[in-house]
């Protein structure tokens, strides 16, 4: 089984996860950029965090011959500090960079004017940028959330198509479906959907959600585990989808939507020996 995990936050994760994650069958993952989970206290630390997304992480995931992509964006939390919002005017600088495969996470957190103006402006900078966009939903109040989202899709000039709305679940799944959006959905323990819930809306729903839907980990610092989509690879076969099923939603959906960008890379190059003269070697002679 093949994998591509479209949204984990390996910067928070140790490189035993990406041992783990190769010997599971992830071959592949998109890193978004994100929160730190306290405020950022200028625009700087920004810079530097994207930096590493274009080079540290890349550089550990090929240690275990995994390719690593990133997206970029002012995310919506960090939106509505003044402090962060001089992010959009650099954001162009880095959109520009090979391993940049979509504008993100962007989106609402708690629906405020400053994450309306917000997501406008990225969905803009993706339009300028022929990037496509993933769009973080909110975790309360998902239903308005994403309809909020989905008429400032709408209003933008990126089309529908080149959108992924993560965060998805029962509740919000059909709107979403309706919307010609790709389908995200993030298995993460206690907080969001879990593999066997995932199944049922695949089930219930057939083949044209099959061929839009992106399952992912969007496992981070909090209590998460990089190898969900193995096990929801698993729980499809229990549930009597086929290989070629799996191989849809794991691979070739991220794949697809990702590839707008006509950036991605899934050949993974002999990494150096060190990346700016550091290695992942701790200690010793």
């Amino acid at each position: 089984m093949r994998i591509f995990d479209p949204h984990i936050h390996m910067t928070s994760r140790t490189t035993d996860d990406y041992t783990a994650m190769y010997d599971a069958g992830v071959r592949a993952v998109v890193e978004p950029s994100f929160w730190l989970g306290q405020p950022r206290t200028a625009p700087e630390s920004f810079y530097d965090y994207f930096d590493s997304l274009l080079g540290w992480e890349p550089f550990r995931a090929a240690q275990h011959g995994i390719a690593h992509h990133c997206t970029l964006a002012l995310n919506p939390k960090e939106a509505n500090d003044p402090r962060c919002t001089p992010v959009l005017d650099a954001l162009p600088h880095y959109l520009l960079k090979d391993s940049v495969v979509a504008v993100g996470e962007i989106g609402y957190d708690s629906m405020t004017p400053a994450e309306d103006t917000a997501l406008a402006a990225q969905l803009q900078l993706a339009a300028d940028h022929e990037l496509p966009a993933l769009v973080h939903t909110p975790h309360r109040d998902k239903a308005a959330g994403l309809a909020r989202t989905l008429d400032v899709v709408r209003e933008s000039a990126l089309p529908a198509e080149h959108v992924l709305v993560d965060h998805l679940n029962e509740t919000t799944v059909d709107a979403a479906l309706d919307s010609g959006c790709w389908l995200g959905f993030s298995l993460y323990p206690d907080t969001k959907m879990d593999e066997a819930r995932m199944v049922r809306i695949l089930a219930d729903r057939g083949p044209d959600c099959l061929r839009r839907t992106l399952v992912n980990s969007a496992a981070d610092w909090g209590h998460s585990d990089p190898l969900t989509p193995r096990r929801f690879g698993d729980a499809l076969f229990a549930a009597g989808f086929t290989p070629d099923d799996a191989d849809q939603v794991l691979w070739r959906n991220p794949v697809a939507f990702y590839g707008l960008s006509g950036r991605l890379a899934l050949d993974v190059a002999p990494p150096a020996a060190t990346h700016e003269g550091n290695s992942l070697l701790r200690g010793g002679d």
